[in-house]
């Protein structure tokens, strides 16, 4: 039997169009529909996942590359996933929900407050996946961040929350019936925080969390600063999955340094890695679609283009294929990280044309060679069992939209095989998503 590990799934592209682009949208559902995603938590809680981590990203960006996010939907629109989550809570038990939640742009008490609100409301299933970009703050007035400045923020945004969180102190609810008392409001702290990036005043007007601990703090970013904040804030820190067992190994201690700073322990912390299959019934249907992947044709290029176009705000599809990618062609705010990812390790700006790049991102590779995540069911159950008995990781999350066809495609056939060998729970404890979380 194999070490029992944590999966969850993370909602990627948000709560957008789902299936834009792909046959499934010819299955009539509409996006703006809940029932939607009510369907496709209910498989996922069925499934025995652990946690739901619902990315977010609010701004359609700049005006002059505005085009990029809506044209084929992959940075908007989108729906605060937020609001979402109550009716994801009204049709599942056990399924704990992170939407995101920018710290540059809501406020720490109104963030507290809902927080709060929703905790109580899900019996404890409640999270915030805390994120710090810096692009959305024209949106709320405020003026954008550098990259540790805005970590800065989040750290001081992340304490004003959580001191919030617990204004009230033990004995301050009363809540007795035979002497008509329901609070002790000397026992309830107005406290006061003034720092760099905000003036506070408590207390919050919320009952606690009696018996449900707070609600989980969940965090991306693997650069120092990130890994700073993580250490000492995150119940969950996420990161995208290598295809290696010593990577991910040397970037949970990484993380669990941080928290051992912090004066944390690895039992405070779990570090989840984040990974998209391409899941296929046999090995040869498997290395056909990779053989295919190899040599992909114009019109595959410029599909590669478009996706990568929308992160990037800068229109690839208009840019010559056999020209050398320069640094140029990006405006100054766009991600490092991001124009990284489209270089790859190989990559290079200035030396590589963009055909030689979009070729690179377009090939696909086989899990069962640790080249990339196209496989059967058996094959990735066999990486996620290698990275949880050979890395001491913690577990994974599947992304994908949270469509019912998506989350098939992906479970069907690897919730048994998971099963089978003991890495996936077979059923569910008490303690909300905590429980879910740091049961083992």
């Amino acid at each position: 039997m194999g070490r029992l590990q944590h999966v969850g799934w993370f909602f990627s592209r948000g709560f957008g169009p789902q299936g834009w682009g792909r046959e499934d949208w010819r299955w009539g559902w509409r996006w703006t529909d809940p029932r939607l995603y009510q369907q496709a938590v209910r498989e996922l809680e069925q499934a025995g996942l652990d946690l739901v981590v619902m990315e977010d990203a609010l701004s359609l960006g700049s005006p002059e590359t505005l085009h990029l996010r809506v044209r084929e939907a992959y940075g908007g629109p989108k729906h605060d996933p937020l609001l979402l989550a109550p009716y994801l809570f009204d049709v599942t038990s056990h399924l704990g929900l992170a939407p995101t939640v920018n710290a540059g742009v809501t406020p720490p008490y109104l963030a507290a407050r809902q927080a709060a609100t929703l905790h109580h409301l899900s019996g404890g299933r409640f999270g915030l996946n805390v994120v710090t970009d810096t692009g959305s703050a024209r949106h709320v007035g405020a003026a954008p961040l550098g990259h540790d400045a805005a970590y800065d923020r989040a750290e001081e945004w992340t304490d004003v929350v959580r001191g919030l969180w617990h204004s009230w102190e033990d004995g301050a609810l009363v809540a007795d019936p035979a002497t008509g008392r329901f609070a002790d409001g000397d026992r309830i702290r107005t406290q006061r925080w003034s720092g760099a990036h905000f003036d506070v005043t408590g207390p919050l007007n919320a009952v606690p969390f009696d018996g449900l601990g707070d609600p989980v703090v969940v965090s991306p970013g693997g650069s120092p600063r990130g890994l700073a904040y993580a250490g000492r804030n995150s119940d969950v820190q996420l990161a995208y999955a290598p295809l290696d067992a010593g990577t991910v190994r040397a970037y949970r201690a990484r993380v669990l340094d941080a928290a051992a700073a912090a004066g944390r322990t690895a039992d405070d912390v779990r570090v989840l890695f984040v990974l998209k299959p391409e899941l296929l019934p046999s090995r040869e249907e498997a290395d056909r679609v990779v053989e295919a992947s190899r040599h992909p044709d114009e019109a595959v290029l410029l599909q590669v283009a478009a996706a990568q176009s929308s992160d990037l705000e800068t229109d690839l599809t208009a840019l010559p294929l056999d020209e050398p990618l320069r640094a140029s062609a990006f405006g100054e705010h766009v991600s490092q990280g991001t124009v990284r990812g489209l270089l790859g390790k190989e990559g290079e700006l200035g030396v590589d044309t963009l055909r030689e790049l979009l070729t690179r991102k377009a090939r696909k590779g086989r899990l069962s060679a640790r080249e990339g995540f196209v496989g059967t069911a058996e094959e990735l159950a066999d990486f996620v069992e290698e990275l949880g008995e050979d890395a001491g990781n913690d577990g994974v999350l599947l992304s994908g939209d949270l469509h019912p066809t998506t989350v098939h495609r992906v479970l069907d056939d690897l919730v048994p095989v998971l099963r089978r060998r003991g890495v996936l729970r077979e059923g569910y404890g008490d303690g909300g998503v905590r429980g879910n979380l740091f049961d083992f």
